[in-house]
């Protein structure tokens, strides 16, 4: 059976191979059938067990090419909407705008002090490597407050996820290293964050706040 599926279908019609068959070698054959569909490759020399099993089998290996067919289309059409999505943000620069400067936001009530909108921050990893993490989960969050408590910039992070979404190396990898809780190590952000990114304009204003250019 394919990876990750879960079931498999006995049609009514062949109720009738099951009628004809005693019901030792009917129990014989479902556990046959269900050894087989778990990937067992269960062998028999039995023959009334092979003549019964030979048709559910056709039919079980048709219904696979069906259900392999079906899960590609699916994940081409998802892809193809990620894509699409994805696509129209990029086009926006107010939206990467806004984002960065969400991200970027700072307590005026509490002066030089710096926190982070993990909200927005988790908006600017999944847009710069279309991932579609959910979360940031506690762990990591703390992690990344310890960056800013140890004299890391907010400047520097955002930095480093511009400069790693332009890195040969992260994209050779389709940026699988590109996680939350890589962009919260300090050896990270030493590598990639200390350098203004191409496309990145830091506008000095009242409120500290800067955006990336498109």
């Amino acid at each position: 059976m394919a990876k990750d599926k879960k079931g498999f279908i006995l049609y009514a019609d062949q109720k009738a191979i099951f009628e004809q068959l005693p019901n030792d070698k009917a129990g014989e054959l479902i556990k046959f059938i269900f050894s087989y569909v778990n990937d067992e490759n269960p062998v028999t020399d039995d023959l009334i067990i092979k003549l019964g099993f030979t048709p559910i089998q056709q039919q079980l290996k048709r219904d696979l090419v069906k259900y392999e067919e079906t899960k590609e289309k699916r994940s081409e059409a998802g892809k193809a909407g990620a894509n699409k999505r994805w696509q129209t943000i990029a086009n926006d620069s107010k939206r990467i705008n806004d984002i960065a400067k969400i991200a970027d936001n700072v307590n005026d009530n509490v002066k030089d002090k710096e926190y982070i909108d993990f909200q927005a921050l988790l908006e600017v990893i999944n847009f710069s490597f279309s991932r579609k993490f959910e979360m940031i989960n506690e762990v990591t969050q703390k992690k990344f407050n310890k960056l800013l408590k140890d004299g890391y910039k907010k400047q520097n992070i955002l930095f480093a996820i511009k400069n790693c979404a332009n890195d040969t190396f992260h994209k050779e990898n389709n940026y699988k290293y590109c996680t939350p809780d890589y962009f919260a190590r300090p050896k990270t952000i030493d590598m990639y964050g200390n350098n203004l990114p191409i496309g990145i304009v830091e506008e000095k204003t009242a409120n500290n706040t800067f955006a990336w250019d498109r």
